[in-house]
Formats: structure tokens, sequence, C-alpha cells
């Protein structure tokens, strides 16, 4: 038997079952999950993840790989059977290393854990997202998460140079490059990220660390046209070198959001708002002169520029939307389109939703510069027929305008059916077959991502 075998190996602090197994261990934030899991394995050590594993694969038993569980796409939702494997005591920084400056940490340790202790060595760790205060560095990796600063450092990818991973048979790819040039064959390390705990289970990581920028300003800007808010990123682009982000939000969402946070900017509504952050240490100076350019061209309506780091996190408070998680039966979908297209997107998107739920409140926001667009839907229920509605009419849309209906929350459960409206047959089967070479069995994280062949 299964616990048998593992509690000769590891001690009842990590393998938890019945009572003892907690709540949250039901499934992420999407709120989709149902079951608790049949046992629960706490590792503190890649030894511990490796015997688990290979118990595991041995009986042909399912696992379950779990994190921050603050993914949106079920993709941390065990079944009952499961067994779950979760990262939250396998955490901790060990070493950064000023003269290359790396980070090298384990896949639970907490993402604003790692940006402080980066901040206190005198870096920047560039992955960053709204989350940060609960999200783990192993989800990051395995989402390949993107979040508010990819227009100028890249997503979670662009940022790891080298990361360890145990795959289903407890085998341990210690692929830990440190080094900005590696040129030694297939880079591994690749395989593992986005991949959604569905090739092997990260475990420990080296982050690339940026030099910590000595100002930064933030803007928000007033504009009537979207045509015009994509002539102003091209010239954001060219003008600001140091640009670290470029957020817009439809009417709809910043009224909502800015009158539930009890803050007021500017004289009248406009169709949309962006916010423009400019680091580095000429940034407010060369974003003042930037906007009065852009104002002239009749690019902008209005702007206003923070004059305390109060206002700018107000601007950011408006942007992150909290308010919009109280909204009741509230679906959150995260698409990319070309930015050229989002426009058009968007308004086609909001007519096939509202000509099926009249009443629903339909709404956009995203990271434009990223082509990256968030649509949040409350239409009023959340039966499972309501769902796959919006789902099937929101990423028809995306299939007509040759979007992805993922940009940076991943496939999962949720989105898995779906799949095939971004990626084609020949996709699919080569992802197929690199699941079955890494994981013959199928007993990691079954049922998410890949659609039934």
């Amino acid at each position: 038997m299964l616990l048998t075998a593992l509690s000769g190996q590891l001690d009842e602090t990590i393998l938890l079952t019945g009572d003892r197994i907690p709540e949250k261990a039901r499934g992420d934030a999407s709120q989709s999950g149902r079951a608790l899991p049949w046992l629960y394995v706490r590792p503190t050590t890649v030894d511990h993840v490796r015997i688990a594993l290979g118990a595991c694969n041995a009986r042909r038993w399912p696992v379950t790989i779990q994190g921050g569980m603050t993914g949106l796409a079920g993709g941390a939702n065990p079944e009952r059977q499961d067994v779950v494997i979760t990262l939250d005591r396998l955490a901790g920084i060990e070493e950064i290393d000023t003269a290359a400056g790396t980070m090298t940490l384990r896949a639970g340790t907490v993402l604003e854990v790692a940006q402080k202790a980066a901040e206190e060595a005198g870096f920047l760790l560039p992955i960053d997202l709204g989350a940060r205060g609960s999200c783990q560095i192993g989800g990051n990796i395995a989402t390949n998460a993107g979040g508010i600063r990819v227009i100028r450092h890249g997503v979670t990818r662009a940022n790891i140079l080298g990361l360890e991973a145990v795959l289903a048979d407890g085998t341990v790819i210690s692929s830990m490059n440190r080094f900005g040039k590696n040129n030694t064959g297939y880079d591994l390390k690749q395989l593992f990220i986005g991949s959604e705990g569905t090739l092997g289970v990260v475990t420990r990581a080296v982050i690339k660390l940026k030099p910590m920028p000595s100002g930064k300003a933030t803007a928000l800007v007033a504009l009537s046209d979207y045509r015009h808010a994509v002539a102003l990123l091209a010239r954001a682009q060219a003008d600001l070198p140091g640009l670290s982000a470029f957020e817009i939000m439809w009417a709809r969402y910043f009224e909502f959001s800015a009158r539930a946070e009890g803050l007021t900017f500017f004289d009248r509504g406009h169709p949309f708002t962006l916010i423009i952050e400019q680091s580095g240490a000429e940034g407010s100076a060369d974003l003042e002169t930037f906007l009065g350019a852009v104002f002239e061209a009749g690019l902008i309506e209005d702007a206003l520029i923070a004059q305390s780091e109060k206002e700018s996190r107000q601007f950011w408070t408006v942007r992150e939307g909290a308010a919009y998680d109280r909204l009741p039966d509230l679906v959150n979908l995260d698409v990319s389109i070309a930015i050229g297209r989002m426009g058009d997107f968007a308004g086609a998107c909001e007519a096939a939703l509202l000509a099926r739920f009249p009443d629903a409140h339909v709404t956009f926001y995203g990271h434009m510069g990223d082509s990256n667009l968030h649509i949040a839907v409350a239409a009023g229920s959340s039966d499972e027929a309501t769902l796959h509605a919006i789902d099937e009419i929101a990423y028809g849309v995306v299939r007509d305008f040759d979007g992805a209906i993922s940009a940076e929350h991943g496939i999962g459960l949720l989105k898995r059916d779906f799949l095939r409206y971004s990626r084609d047959p020949a996709e699919l089967a080569l992802m197929r077959a690199i699941k079955q070479a890494l994981d013959p069995h199928g007993i990691l994280n079954p049922g998410k991502v890949l659609p039934p062949p």
C-alpha cells in the first residue's frame, strides 16, 4: 500500500491524512475545487519530493502539485483519490550572488519574500504580480507567470537562468545554470517552465536579478480612443527608455474600481485610462516631458503624475481592482490579442457576451504593452452551464481574432477543453509526446492542460 511505503521513509509531519488535511487543499483561487485529496505531502527537501513521486509512480497513483494556490485555472485542484504534494515548506533563499546578480532559492519561497531579500541586497527581482504576498516561486515558474512589468523585464521564463525539477519517477534533474550564456545542448529548464506541473515538480531555481532602479514616476492618463492608446504605446516605447508598465482600463472598469475605493482623479469620465510607469533617475522629468508632447499631439485628454508613493499606490489600487473580487459570480478571463486589434476584440467580445447575458457586467483591462487583456464578467450566476457559456463565447471570439485563450493564468483544468482554439493538432500531438516521454504513466496533474486526443 502506498501509505505504508511512504510512512517507512517520511514521518507524520510530512504525511497528512483525514482531518489533518487543510481545507485550502481543495483548490486554487478559481474556487472551482471541490474535493480534499486522500493524502497531503509536505516535503521540506528535494529528497522528500523524490521519495514521494517515486512511490506514487510505482503504483500509478495520481499526484496534484500545489503551491501558493493563487491560480485561476483550476490547475491545483485535486480529485478525492489524489496525493497532493504541497511546496509550502520547501522554502528559503539559499544564495544571493552579488557579483553575478543571481538568486538561488527553493520553490516554496513566497514571491514577496524573495523580492524583499533582493531589495535588501541592492537588486530588483524582476518578476512581479498582484498575488506577490502569497504566490510562490515554483508556481510562478510552473505557470510562466506574467504580471505588471512584463513590458520591461519579460515573463517569468525570461528571468530564470536554471532550475531543479523532479520527474514523475523520482529522477532529479538539476539544471541549476548560473550563467548568462550556456550553449551546451538542450535547454532543459524550458521543459518545466509553463508546464503547470504536468512534466515535473520544480524544487529550486536560479533567478536573474536586475540593478535596483534609482527612481520611478507613475502617471494616470485619460484617452478618448483606443487607436490613440496604440499610438501612445509606440511613442512611449521610443521615448521612455525606462518604460516599466503600460496598463489599460476601459471606462466601466476604471469607474467601478475608483468609485469602490472612494477615489476621484479626473473631473469627467473618459473612454480609456492608462497607467504609465517610467523607471530611472530622470523618470519624473522624462515622463512629464513625454506627456506634454503627446498632449500637444492630441493623443491624450488629461494626465496626472503621482507626487508621492501614496498617490502612485492609489493609481495601482484602482488598476488592481480588489473591488471586483466582491462582485457576485465574477468570472475572470485572461487572453492575448494583437495590440492593434485589442480595441475591436473588446467591442466584439462585449457584444457577444451581452447578446447571451444582457444584464451582465462586462468590462476589460490589462497589460496592453504585452498584448494581455483581462475580461471581467458577472452574469448573475455561477452554475456550470453559465460558466461554460461565458467561456465558449469569449474564447470563440479569441479564436476569431487569432488570439491565445491564456496570456498568463495558464490552462489548468478550466481552459483545457478550449486549448484547441489556440494550438493546432500537430502542436497538441507534440505536447502529448513530451508528456508521454517524461511521465509515461500520466501521474502528474492528470487531466490538466492537455485535452483528450
